[in-house]
């Protein structure tokens, strides 16, 4: 008898313990979820505006809205994950406004970016400053309806996306924490290029400028 009890005050003590170790897991889980809803000394947000014109063989303007949630991991090194929207409007000729053999095109379209962040500091964070931002991941673009660049088309596929800015961190407040970024950036996306029944893969590249606000 005097076992059975032993066991169970064993078991019993096991179990607080366990309980106990879970209420510190769900309490740090909890510390690390309003650290980043309320801002906290290691959460970074951003949201940033761009345009960027198109130069080249095929040629796409961008209008764009995004946002970046990541982390400060040191003062000059953030890195965060994004999401986008992106207006684009393209150049075609005179044979390639609304269809293009059996398929409807479009010389307006949207499209979603998808990507990592990572941002690079050159100078005190206190203080105006110099950044290197590189956005990279993926874009989609949205509709049924292709859209149409010079004498062809391009799909809704999913698209390699490299979007790399350099500029000026001016601080606004919160000791440094918030911040206006302005800078130029340049826009390089990959696609699938179909013309009179031939396809190839190309690049669309658009140069232009950035602004952005952090906090």
């Amino acid at each position: 008898m005097k076992k059975i009890y032993l066991t169970l005050v064993i078991a019993l003590a096991g179990i607080f313990n366990l309980s106990a170790q879970y209420t510190s897991i769900v309490n740090q889980a909890a510390s690390i979820l309003q650290t980043a809803v309320m801002g906290g000394m290691r959460y970074r947000g951003y949201v940033d505006a761009s345009y960027t014109g198109g130069f080249g063989r095929l040629q796409a303007n961008f209008v764009g809205v995004s946002t970046v949630q990541g982390l400060q991991y040191a003062d000059w090194f953030y890195m965060g994950a994004g999401l986008g929207v992106d207006l684009v409007t393209s150049k075609t000729d005179s044979n390639n406004n609304g269809w293009f053999g059996d398929r409807q095109t479009r010389t307006t379209g949207v499209m979603i970016p998808i990507f990592t962040d990572f941002r690079f500091n050159i100078g005190g964070s206190k203080s105006p400053s110099f950044f290197i931002d590189v956005k990279a991941g993926g874009s989609f673009l949205i509709g049924k309806n292709y859209l149409a660049i010079e004498n062809g088309y391009i799909n809704g596929s999913e698209y390699f996306l490299l979007k790399p800015s350099i500029g000026l961190r001016i601080p606004t407040g919160n000791n440094g924490k918030r911040s206006m970024n302005i800078g130029i950036t340049y826009q390089l996306l990959t696609c699938n290029y179909w013309w009179y029944n031939n396809s190839n893969s190309g690049t669309l590249n658009s140069l232009g400028a950035t602004v952005s606000y952090q906090w």
